[in-house]
């Protein structure tokens, strides 16, 4: 989607706002290359594309502001598709700023946030997806997001949904087809294979959606609960984790009293920890009281319970099991320095010793594998799809059902098409192929200002 409209030049500092070697200046649009002539004393223009050039700033009294190395890239074979002059400077906040109040003074415009991807999305340069995957790179805390942000930037994403958008397409033409010509009825061949082709969209579909919960996890981390009875070495796990002593460990029942939480990295894992009052059905105490309900409500909506337990005491008659479909429990035998009781020997656990920190390697892999385990395959690709995306999807997937059940019953082809567009336009907004402003909005607004 390519728009042809005059628009202002824009400029931001887009290097964090903190002292630095280097800060970088961009300036981006129809004027760049003027805003940076009149900032560098006529060098800009007849800078050779894409190659440095050492330039002094100057202000309007001629005064050395800094000394830079000036970039021009020409449009559209830039990130934004318009002309791009970046100055590379001395990475002091007070230089960075006097650079910009002097690309401001000659004509440029202060960059909202997001601005400069928004206007690589507007030039075709990016499609949705990949513009929201720049702003995962940039968010990602560990490996496993990192690396799916870059298969969205890559647009694996909007491929698929792109290539799931045209093959319905291609089923409204045939339907119109028979809309345009009603003497001509539906043979049960093609009303099969036609059936067919949209089941599979479907299952596309379907299989995108799956990832929903994936995705969330990737962006926001994994809502983890450390779960058991008092002095099970629940906060003595915490404090391995985290690699610090950041929860007070004592054999006196009840310590923790309300719950803990910090985050850690976790085999490439971003772990949101939440190390919980210990599990005990008799107690006088009103804190611990209230501290036990709130653990059992984390534990309830967690996407990770760590379900620990001593490996020295006989093995209870219950062990925790997932309090939904979307949750994974991990059971874990502590103080197996202590030796292990009988009752425990055949089954199937984690075994390990916070107070000598051996068995946490395992601890690591099992909680990869349980979380990741389709995508432990290097093959595998990690695509996962936002709340926005899931919406649109869940969306398109109901009006395709819709569809497929009035297919089903010889039901009037007009209605069908009516479903399969509605279908069509709500994957179009996945990777922006309609426009929708105030999508485009919220989106771009969550970008940081400079990107």
């Amino acid at each position: 989607m390519t728009h042809s409209f005059a628009r202002p030049t824009i400029a931001a500092i887009a290097t964090a706002a903190a002292p630095a070697a280097v800060g970088i200046l961009r300036i981006s649009g129809p004027a760049a290359v003027a805003v940076a002539d009149a900032m560098t004393g006529g060098k800009a223009n007849s800078a050779t594309e894409r190659q440095a050039r050492l330039c002094r700033v100057s202000d309007a009294q001629g005064n050395i502001i800094d000394e830079t190395l000036l970039t021009v890239f020409r449009g559209p074979r830039s990130y934004t598709g318009e002309d791009v002059c970046e100055l590379a400077g001395h990475g002091g906040m007070l230089v960075m700023r006097a650079l910009l109040d002097r690309a401001l003074a000659c004509g440029a415009t202060l960059a909202g946030p997001g601005e400069f991807t928004q206007q690589a999305f507007l030039h075709g340069k990016l499609d949705l997806t990949q513009a929201e995957g720049v702003m995962d790179l940039i968010s990602a805390q560990t490996h496993y997001a990192l690396r799916a942000a870059h298969e969205q930037r890559e647009g694996k994403l909007g491929q698929q949904t792109e290539k799931a958008r045209n093959d319905l397409l291609e089923c409204i033409a045939h339907v119109e087809a028979y809309i345009d010509f009603p003497e001509e009825d539906i043979s049960p061949e093609v009303g099969h294979a036609l059936h067919a082709k949209l089941e599979t969209i479907a299952t596309t579909l379907r299989q995108l959606l799956a990832t929903a919960d994936r995705g969330r996890i990737l962006r926001e981390g994994v809502r983890t609960v450390i779960y058991g009875a008092p002095n099970t070495g629940k906060s003595s796990l915490l404090n391995r984790l985290l690699g610090y002593e950041r929860a007070i460990v004592s054999q006196i029942a009840g310590t923790t009293r309300d719950s803990i939480e910090e985050s850690v990295n976790v085999g490439g894992l971003l772990l949101r920890l939440t190390d919980t009052a210990g599990m005990r059905d008799v107690t006088d105490d009103v804190i611990e009281k209230e501290g036990i309900r709130r653990s059992e409500t984390l534990r309830q909506s967690a996407d990770l319970v760590l379900a620990l337990f001593d490996a020295s005491s006989e093995k209870p008659g219950v062990l925790l099991t997932p309090a939904h479909d979307h949750q994974h429990v991990l059971l874990l035998l502590n103080k197996i320095d202590c030796g292990e009781h009988s009752s425990w020997h055949d089954t199937a656990a984690v075994r390990l010793s916070c107070l000598q920190g051996t068995g946490l390697q395992e601890l690591e892999h099992a909680i990869t594998a349980a979380l990741m385990a389709q995508a432990l395959d290097d093959g595998h690709s990690l695509v996962s799809i936002n709340a926005r995306h899931q919406d649109c999807l869940r969306r398109a997937l109901d009006s395709l059902e819709v569809a497929l059940a009035q297919l089903q019953a010889g039901e009037d082809l007009t209605l069908i098409s009516i479903e399969l567009r509605t279908a069509m336009d709500a994957l179009g907004e996945i990777a922006g192929k309609i426009d929708a402003d105030d999508i485009l909005g919220v989106i771009f607004s969550r970008f940081c200002i400079g990107k």
